[in-house]
């Protein structure tokens, strides 16, 4: 009976899924104004990398505040194959999402043997030193960045001076993708390896978990989807530098909608990005010049409000609420 109760939540989150899309899909038929159909882009982008985010630090419990080195991996393998090779952006993508997974191997091979505050610190100093390392590489553009060279309006370079469309529609793509992912995983050997690990890390070894490959396997995946992301956003822009795609700024970003949605929750990350995103837009684009740093405040109110009300975030109050009324 609990089984096919299972089944039948997880049949529903997919229906409800696919309904969203296809709402969401329909938005720029009623809103025209290009200020706003970009909002919509970076609403779904942050969405996906939210959820990618969620994988390592929400299910796995691997608090990372260091994911903006693998948002501008993916960004720079894509411009520098496409500037420096000719190489289309969409086999950059798939690039910059494959490096930043072997990276982010690499990085947690020595990490994840630290644990709690240690591990989020060694996270932030390792982007900070990729941050540093862009900065000063001169083949790469250093601290001057590189500049897509605009040729017309193209599917093959992903290339759209005169619609927002396009990107609206690859954003959402990502966005459910990265949902799909998740939805996946959440009912996997890894799924539950990795609640197990997040739960309690000593307790899962001895029941069977191998509990550093976990770990290992959640950094990939989610690096992977992060670094798609940093190459979307750097076609989008056509402009990237190491502080417009690797500043901690960006961490914080990927981490907010899923705390104030509900970490480890499969949608938190959604439902914080919607509502975070857009306000945040809006108050930066009405406070311009004057409110540098405005945006910030929104962030750090927003997130206090629900440490305080709902510190499982807007998704995990709901779901413990539904839970309560069952038993």
């Amino acid at each position: 009976m609990a089984a096919s109760t299972h089944e039948s939540a997880r049949r529903t989150n997919l229906l409800i899924a696919l309904c969203v899309v296809g709402l969401v899909a329909c938005l720029p038929l009623v809103i025209k104004d290009v200020y706003l159909q970009n909002v919509l882009v970076l609403t779904l982008m942050y969405a996906a990398l939210s959820q990618s985010w969620n994988i390592l630090s929400g299910y796995c419990g691997q608090i990372s505040l260091g994911h903006a080195l693998y948002f501008g991996i993916g960004a720079y393998a894509t411009l520098l194959l496409m500037t420096k090779f000719g190489v289309l952006p969409w086999f950059g993508m798939i690039a910059g999402g494959v490096l930043a997974a072997l990276i982010a191997a690499a990085v947690g091979y020595p990490c994840f043997r630290l644990k709690g505050h240690y591990f989020v610190i060694a996270t932030i100093v390792i982007a900070e030193a990729g941050y540093l390392l862009m900065l000063n590489w001169d083949w790469a553009g250093a601290a001057m960045g590189i500049e897509v060279p605009v040729r017309g309006d193209s599917w093959a370079k992903f290339q759209f001076a005169r619609s927002k469309l396009p990107y609206f529609y690859f954003a959402l793509a990502l966005a459910f993708v990265a949902w799909l992912v998740t939805w996946m995983i959440e009912d996997s050997r890894w799924g539950y390896w990795w609640r197990a690990v997040k739960d309690n890390a000593e307790a899962a070894e001895s029941l069977g978990v191998v509990v550093f490959r976990s770990k290992m396997a959640a950094a990939a995946v989610s690096a992977f989807l992060t670094a798609v992301g940093g190459g979307f956003y750097a076609l989008f822009v056509s402009y990237i530098d190491p502080e417009s795609v690797m500043s901690f700024q960006f961490s914080l970003l990927m981490a907010l909608p899923a705390v104030l949605g509900g970490i480890g929750t499969l949608w938190g990350p959604a439902v914080g990005a919607a509502i975070l995103i857009p306000i945040t837009e809006v108050t930066r684009s009405y406070a311009g010049g004057t409110g540098k740093g405005f945006d910030l405040i929104v962030y750090g109110l927003l997130v206090m409000g629900i440490a305080l009300g709902r510190p499982e975030g807007i998704v995990g109050a709901f779901t413990a609420r539904k839970r309560a009324r069952a038993s």
